[in-house]
């Protein structure tokens, strides 16, 4: 058993949690929303940090629901590293075994292993004063699961980094928390961050679970218009069902008329219903620079603007009313004319890669 929170439940002054979620052995699971969506309080309500109004937490097979924090056996790993100044490395390590009664012979091997673990051998005399945020974050990472926790917990650990030691870091957590097995919930609001690193995630918005899934469903699949925005850019044209085939799919047709789609079949859908249709950037494919030309999942468009990213090139382009974004390899912007501003562009849809969602 790994972790279970049932119904939890706590009410602020202009803000609400509501959560019900289960969390297996071994996983690592990312909570993922904006700022002020209740990630952080989730996770201090999991902690004990802060007690709930209603309902129940499981860790293994313990109610840890009334416990205080240090009972819980979990470790902790803060945005700002949290480490004891006046202690050298080797001793911020030591911190919870120390605090458990644990015999001195046990710590000194234990901080050791700790050390080769996050790659810091040598470290232990060092002030911590004296380390990069890299090299602290892993000295609080070590604290965190020296004592063996049952589970651990990250909270925006790798946001006061730099973009690069955030890649090597968070590879270095997932390759740990692997090896240990540990049950792991890490908070961020960064959308490539929770894609790498986790098994599942759980997306939050408002205090409550919008969509939780792994990251191929969650970015490909949402369940709804904010977890297809928060995971990066997308495209969202409203439309109309006009016909369910199991054999041929579904065929839909846009709000002001002009764009026609056909998407592969899925059951409970039905003719007259509205829809968005959902479709990633990426999963377009510009054909066509010339004149208009119709078919199922052809979009003819004018380029509003474009942003060159080195390995594609992005376009902001306008349908009719509706605003879209498309994108082209590196390779065929080379083999390609220059885009400008102003140029008619047609681009089709892959069929397989549009998600239907209520609208």
């Amino acid at each position: 058993m790994g972790v279970s929170i049932k119904n939890i439940k706590k009410s602020f002054k202009d803000f609400n949690i509501d959560v019900d979620l289960e969390i297996e052995k071994g996983e690592l699971i990312t909570l993922l929303g904006p700022s002020g969506c209740g990630k952080t309080t989730l996770i201090q309500l999991i902690s004990g940090i802060i007690p709930p109004g209603s309902g129940a937490i499981h860790i293994g097979s313990k109610d840890v629901t009334t416990m205080p924090v240090w009972s819980r056996d979990i470790g902790i790993v803060f945005q700002d590293y949290a480490l004891f100044p006046h202690m050298n490395v080797g001793d911020n390590i030591a911190y919870g075994l120390k605090a458990r009664k644990t015999k001195s012979s046990l710590i000194k091997k234990r901080v050791t292993e700790m050390l080769e673990l996050v790659q810091l051998m040598g470290y232990g005399k060092r002030s911590v004063s004296s380390l990069s945020g890299g090299e602290k974050q892993r000295t609080a990472l070590a604290r965190a699961l020296a004592p063996s926790p049952l589970l651990l917990l990250l909270d925006e650990p790798l946001s006061a980094l730099d973009a690069k030691m955030r890649t090597i870091l968070r590879r270095e957590i997932r390759s740990i928390q692997k090896e240990l097995g540990i049950t792991t919930i890490y908070v961020t609001h960064d959308q490539e961050e929770a894609l790498s690193i986790s098994d599942r995630i759980v997306v939050m918005n408002n205090g409550r679970v919008e969509q939780k899934g792994r990251p191929w469903e969650i970015y490909n699949q949402p369940a709804s218009g904010f977890s297809a925005d928060f995971m990066g850019e997308s495209n969202k044209i409203p439309c109309t069902v006009e016909e369910v085939s199991e054999p041929d799919g579904i065929s839909l047709v846009s709000s002001d008329g002009d764009i026609n789609f056909r998407v592969p079949y899925r059951k409970k859908i039905k003719t007259g219903e509205k829809y968005f249709v959902f479709f990633r950037p990426q999963d377009t494919e510009v054909i066509h620079d010339g004149t208009n030309k119709t078919g199922e999942n052809m979009i003819n468009a004018k380029i509003l603007s474009t942003e060159y990213f080195g390995r594609y090139l992005s376009f902001d382009c306008k349908a009719g009313n509706t605003l879209l974004k498309t994108e082209i390899s590196d390779r065929q912007v080379l083999d390609s004319k220059i885009f400008k501003v102003g140029d008619p562009v047609i681009f089709t849809v892959n069929q397989e890669r549009c998600w239907l969602i209520r609208n």
